[in-house]
């Protein structure tokens, strides 16, 4: 796979609030894996969820950081608005009564793009959708969990920031992070990372001078976008400074992936993550999940860490 097969969506991740709960609606629900079961690194008082496919493929991955007591974020400008994962066309059905019968916020079926659009909630109230997609039936799927592969998702499909002005935004998109724009629908543009199939699409909603957002539960935290290596993510960094200004803060080793951040000129956080090294550097993929993992300048205080998080059933 060259560099330019590896643009799109990386990882989303997003702030909930109890951690079971969060867990729970996520692995059972929507029958996402646990791929990793780590703490937030500048906050190892919490926890730290991945959820994906099988292996936590980059395009697939769903953080979150639990905290029991957080208020609810409002969503405004500056923000995403929507998370968006895709199923295989057929699902929609299936997806639509599994929401009624398992009480989950959503919205009648809609069209967006051509395509059939169901937008949900989780319990914090998040924003998610599910995209019916042609043609993706036989790509793998997770079926550890409670939804037959047949239905379950396949990665993200895309995510939808609701911000003032596309254009600014779109520059980043479009210069820097390997996408170009395909497509406009009323108020939102989209813009998508070339051939790439799983997370490569990114719609921008533009709303004017709207309400500014508030962070809390519900909210998106951070978008990552995918580099292949060190060298393409240093190479986007410089780009961001060279021809727009945006400085990004000092690599980051985040065990799983290496990382830069930057506001983008919307207001929505934006990271840059490798794809390497992956999810199975401290564990076989055949037991993502299943053990707490800490970086390694935590390991000395493991029993402090654990007795310190919320149990888990």
């Amino acid at each position: 796979m060259t560099a330019s097969t590896r643009h799109g969506i990386h990882h989303v991740t997003a702030i909930a609030g109890p951690a079971q709960r969060n867990l729970d609606f996520y692995t059972r629900i929507l029958g996402l894996r646990l791929v990793k079961k780590t703490v937030n690194f500048d906050d190892p008082g919490t926890y730290h969820f991945y959820f994906g496919d099988e292996a936590g493929s980059p395009g697939t991955i769903l953080t979150f950081f639990p905290w029991e007591y957080v208020a609810a974020g409002r969503l405004g400008v500056g923000e995403t608005q929507e998370t968006v994962f895709r199923v295989p066309e057929g699902a929609i059905g299936y997806w639509t009564h599994r929401f009624i019968e398992k009480g989950v916020a959503h919205d009648s079926p809609a069209r967006r793009f051509g395509e059939t659009i169901v937008s949900f909630r989780d319990p914090d109230g998040m924003r998610l959708a599910l995209i019916g997609v042609p043609g993706i039936e036989s790509e793998p799927a997770w079926s550890g969990g409670d939804v037959p592969a047949q239905f379950a998702m396949r990665g993200f499909h895309s995510v939808k920031l609701l911000l003032k002005d596309a254009a600014p935004t779109g520059a980043i998109l479009t210069d820097v992070l390997g996408f170009s724009e395909v497509g406009r629908e009323g108020q939102i543009v989209r813009y998508k990372a070339g051939a790439t199939g799983i997370g490569g699409i990114v719609d921008i909603h533009e709303a004017g001078a709207f309400l500014p957002g508030r962070m809390g539960g519900g909210s998106v935290h951070h978008i990552a976008f995918r580099a292949a290596d060190d060298a393409e993510e240093l190479a986007m960094a410089r780009k961001l400074a060279e021809n727009h200004g945006l400085q990004t803060t000092e690599q980051r080793d985040r065990n799983y992936f290496r990382s830069v951040y930057f506001r983008e000129p919307g207001g929505v956080l934006f990271e840059i993550a490798t794809d390497a090294p992956g999810f199975a550097i401290d564990e076989p993929v055949t037991s993502l999940g299943r053990s707490l993992k800490l970086p390694p300048a935590y390991e000395n205080r493991r029993r402090e860490i654990e007795r310190g998080l919320p149990e888990l059933a």
